[in-house]
């Protein structure tokens, strides 16, 4: 039997709804979603494996003009993903097109002009339009560019046109044996996913800019035959108030945020979980090439 087979990067801006489609042609949660910009920091693989297609998804983070150190490593991981990709999939936000009346087309066009693989544009979170007739112009705006080989509306979260999708990148997916094992659903481990889970409960809980002066450290990771697994986890932050912050009044946060974790970081294991969380102070660790190497950046 043929077999096709590739990689697809995954590209856009903040917000644009990225992870969620992942997750959603994948039918599970890899990427970590918050309603915050800018909460996917590395490149995320996530594997759709159908009887004779796999589809290799790259979920890279939103691109933007880097502030500090951190940001600029972020930032490589996009040309590094449209690298390896035999397809690029780009998604623009409709909702944040209704606010602002923009396509950030030459931001896109940027990064994938000198890639001469197909490139497919999608529309995202087109569920928040009144009528559909609302969304074609924008599409035609998106068609007018000349970058696409082809355009599809979809909705991430509704789950609308994404069959419509995975036909449309199938088309133009090549004829290869498939990279990973037919059960294979990530090239990550669960160590990883464990700490990702953590950081995103950081993202819902805490607001403006403490969850970004953040990152999450596994230091143990204990798999036992019997009885619970054992996680023990530290947040690193920049500065001695936000350590009070995540801690909160009478350690309420810490708890509310170890708790949340652990249910969700159970259900990805399938196993019960003992999770010990620590808040570490690592000042301007975000500036600090040595610091960011060690977490893995």
């Amino acid at each position: 039997m043929n077999t096709k087979a590739g990689f697809v990067a995954i590209i856009g801006k903040p917000n644009a709804g990225k992870s969620s489609l992942m997750n959603a042609l994948i039918a599970t949660k890899l990427s970590i979603v918050t309603p915050k910009p800018q909460t996917t920091r590395k490149e995320i693989v996530g594997i759709l494996t159908e009887d004779n297609y796999q589809i290799v998804f790259l979920d890279t983070p939103g691109h933007i003009k880097p502030k500090y150190k951190l940001q600029e490593v972020m930032m490589e991981y996009i040309p590094n993903s449209i690298i390896a990709a035999d397809i690029i999939l780009a998604v623009f936000d409709y909702e944040n097109y209704l606010k602002t009346r923009k396509i950030p087309l030459k931001d896109i066009a940027a990064l994938s002009e000198n890639y001469k693989v197909p490139k497919i544009a999608v529309l995202n979170k087109i569920d928040v339009a009144k009528k559909k007739a609302e969304i074609i112009p924008v599409l035609d705006e998106i068609s007018n560019s000349g970058i696409f080989e082809e355009i599809i509306p979809v909705s991430a979260i509704q789950s609308q046109n994404l069959e419509e999708l995975e036909k449309i990148l199938l088309k133009y997916l090549p004829t290869n044996p498939f990279y990973y094992d037919e059960e294979s659903l990530s090239t990550l481990n669960s160590k990883f996913f464990a700490s990702e889970i953590i950081r995103e409960k950081i993202f819902l809980n805490l607001e403006e800019e403490v969850p970004y002066s953040t990152e999450v450290q596994i230091q143990e990771f204990i798999e036992r035959e019997k009885g619970k697994w054992y996680i023990l986890a530290d947040i690193i932050v920049e500065k001695p108030t936000q350590k009070q912050i995540i801690i909160g009044k009478n350690g309420n946060m810490i708890k509310k945020i170890s708790s949340e974790s652990r249910l969700e970081i159970e259900k990805l294991l399938e196993y019960p979980v003992f999770l010990e969380l620590f808040v570490k102070v690592r000042q301007d660790w975000r500036d600090n090439p040595r610091m960011i190497k060690s977490f893995g950046y």
